[in-house]
């Protein structure tokens, strides 16, 4: 059941039309913008990335069948006022603009340690624990400076902020290998996208969620959550019919999101906010060699913040916009009270804007896994700019309804893109 007309919660792509019903309700759509239909705008910038876990249980599923994937043209990182191709390989290290001369050894040697790194052969650990050690002391030990770790850090391990450093180098190490196999797979860049947006992923799912007898209501208001004396839960109710299960499973909007708890249980907390902008743009963004899509990442050393900015682009060839518009979109972690400033270092990257609707959501976390009452709550979309965290918040609601790990047994299969 979704109260929406439309496919897709919060990650929908909505036409022109559903874009100014959503953010300025009474105004007309502009002409200058092309066709309604032409037009898949996502609410949150996310995309694939190539070798990660959704692009795995897309393909177990056979979900890609309804799906067509296109390459994000380039991965940019921003350092010094200015955007430079994120390296993946030694060679592109060597050629980066990133790092002088002697920190390029540095990093070639870096990248040759994660490379080479097998668990079973001390040989290749030199004297570094992965278990043990921290991402801080892996750094120290190969000498990198500051700027270098940003990248690193931000752009290919894609941290939002720097805490994992005081972490094990374990799960950073893992990261950068996703981002260097998923670089490999397709050349230009570590993540692809549906074409038509990816309001496309939940339609797919919906269609073969069919054939196997699944029912989607949509433009179906929820009225009531309908609990049990204990508290358990009964069933839902939209007007005066109510629909019975044993269990349910929703985002937070349904579960009390943004109202008080009027005598009644909390069943969502916030636990901070995320300000996006979308932006129409009638030229590829600045500095990226005329890409015709594209992720920019800002590391917040270099803007003095505490979280990174993000910016997600794509255009015509992704079928989301009319010919020459390009859709980008600029998002972090809001950490005062005047969210849109936050986002200038990112919309000063893209010239002249065409148009924007910028929006302030809410990020919230259940407050409990729902094994006692049968009621299951996502966590709200983060501000990551790929669908890693997302994938793992679905095996983890998975696990607490069905008391064990969600195992997909291998298929090999290659996305197209």
């Amino acid at each position: 059941m979704d109260r929406n007309d439309y496919y897709g919660g919060d990650s929908a792509s909505l036409n022109l039309t559903q874009l100014y019903r959503k953010f300025r309700p009474d105004q007309a759509v502009p002409q200058d913008l092309g066709r309604d239909r032409d037009y898949a705008v996502d609410l949150i910038p996310k995309f694939i990335i190539a070798s990660g876990e959704l692009t795995r249980i897309l393909v177990h599923t056979d979900v890609t069948r309804y799906l067509e994937f296109k390459q994000i043209a380039g991965s940019f990182v921003y350092r010094d006022g200015k955007i430079s191709k994120v390296p993946s390989t030694e060679m592109e290290a060597v050629k980066s603009p990133l790092m002088g001369l002697f920190e390029k050894r540095r990093a070639k040697k870096f990248f040759e340690f994660l490379q080479n790194w097998k668990d079973e052969d001390p040989a290749t650990h030199q004297g570094i624990d992965l278990d043990k050690d921290t991402m801080a002391q892996v750094y120290e030990k190969f000498g990198l400076e500051p700027g270098t770790q940003d990248f690193i850090g931000h752009a290919m391990a894609l941290y939002l902020d720097d805490d994992y450093k005081k972490g094990i180098a374990r799960p950073t190490y893992e990261r950068i290998v996703l981002y260097t196999s998923s670089m490999a797979r397709y050349g230009k860049s570590p993540y692809i996208y549906p074409l038509y947006g990816l309001g496309e992923l939940p339609q797919a799912f919906a269609r073969l969620s069919a054939i196997y007898g699944g029912t989607y209501m949509l433009d179906k208001p929820i009225d009531e959550i309908v609990t049990d004396a204990d508290g358990k839960f009964v069933g839902v109710r939209s007007g005066n019919e109510t629909v019975k299960a044993k269990q349910v499973v929703g985002d937070p909007s349904y579960f009390g999101a943004g109202k008080s708890a009027e005598g009644g249980k909390v069943r969502v907390v916030e636990e901070g906010k995320v300000v996006r902008a979308i932006c129409f743009l009638k030229h590829p963004i600045p500095g990226t060699d005329d890409a015709d899509s594209a992720q920019i990442i800002i590391p917040q050393n270099q803007v003095g913040r505490r979280n990174d900015i993000y910016i997600a682009c794509v255009s015509s060839t992704h079928n989301v916009c009319a010919k020459d518009v390009y859709v980008a979109i600029v998002s972090t972690i809001v950490e005062t009270d005047r969210p849109e400033q936050e986002l200038a270092p990112g919309l000063q990257l893209l010239g002249p804007i065409h148009d924007k609707f910028v929006s302030v959501s809410s990020l919230y976390t259940p407050t409990s896994g729902g094994e006692a009452d049968n009621i299951f709550i996502t966590r709200s979309y983060d501000a990551t700019s790929h669908f890693e965290t997302v994938v793992e918040d679905v095996q983890n609601v998975w696990k607490r309804m069905n008391g064990k790990d969600l195992v997909l047994k291998k298929r090999e299969v290659n996305v197209e893109a």
